[in-house]
């Protein structure tokens, strides 16, 4: 493994980024280049230092950690945000600002192993994991979060300013784009076949073919047909036949 990991460690106390970095020097390939002890320092360094994660306090003074979070979405490289603080009460705000984790002190160990681990997966394929052991995605809905295994997701689609989240049971309605959803989702066997449409491919049945080289898709159990791109249809085929 020859990637590292370059993380920005944002806190005003002390002691808390002493323990934080103490947790994340057992990850070798966490390369921790800075920390910050303030909101407009940890935009400073982050402008400098381009860290590709940032771990990131809530309650600062004068700038608050979903402050900075705002900043940081607006800058040309954007750092992948964790949420570390003693606060629950923030993680629906955090996950509307596309966290990939939130965490709450004192730190869990096991909860950190699975925010690395999600990190991780936004490196591939510089770092393989098993995705079939971690990782829920977070839907919000009137300010609830339910937490979804990849592999109860059918498919997904887009319509007008909400993608629909499509599982065996339910049915899900977010603001998350269907972009930001391809990129959370394709290391978990996810694959985009159409401008609109983004499919679980363990469940994909059937091709039909329609007109002018596009097809139709069928999934496991569905009765719907699906729209496939003509520009998808080789790469599609590609990852579904042996």
């Amino acid at each position: 493994m020859t990637q590292v990991i370059d993380t920005l460690i944002v806190d005003d106390e002390r002691y808390a980024r002493q323990e934080l970095k103490h947790l994340l020097e057992q990850f070798s390939f966490i390369n921790i280049i800075g920390e910050a002890d303030s909101g407009s320092e940890a935009i400073i360094k982050s402008l400098k230092l381009q860290p590709d994660v940032v771990f990131l306090d809530v309650e600062m003074p004068k700038i608050s950690g979903m402050e900075v979070a705002k900043s940081l979405r607006e800058l040309k490289k954007v750092p992948y945000i964790i949420f570390a603080t003693a606060y629950p009460q923030f993680a629906a705000e955090a996950f509307r600002l596309e966290a990939v984790d939130y965490l709450l002190k004192p730190y869990d160990e096991a909860q950190l192993e699975q925010a690395i681990d999600r990190i991780k997966v936004k490196f591939l394929p510089s770092f393989p994991v098993d995705n079939s052991i971690f990782g829920k995605l977070a839907i919000e809905t009137e300010g609830e979060i339910d937490y979804l295994f990849p592999k109860e997701i059918l498919y997904i689609y887009r319509e007008e300013k909400f993608s629909k989240i499509i599982t065996k049971k339910e049915e899900f309605q977010v603001k998350i784009t269907l972009k930001e959803l391809e990129s959370r989702l394709t290391p978990y066997n996810f694959f985009r076949i159409h401008k609109s449409y983004l499919v679980n491919l363990n469940y994909v049945s059937r091709l039909i073919p329609w007109f002018n080289g596009a097809f139709h898709l069928e999934l496991e159990d569905r009765e719907e047909k699906l729209a496939v791109s003509r520009n998808y249809v080789k790469e599609l085929r590609r990852k579904l036949e042996l």
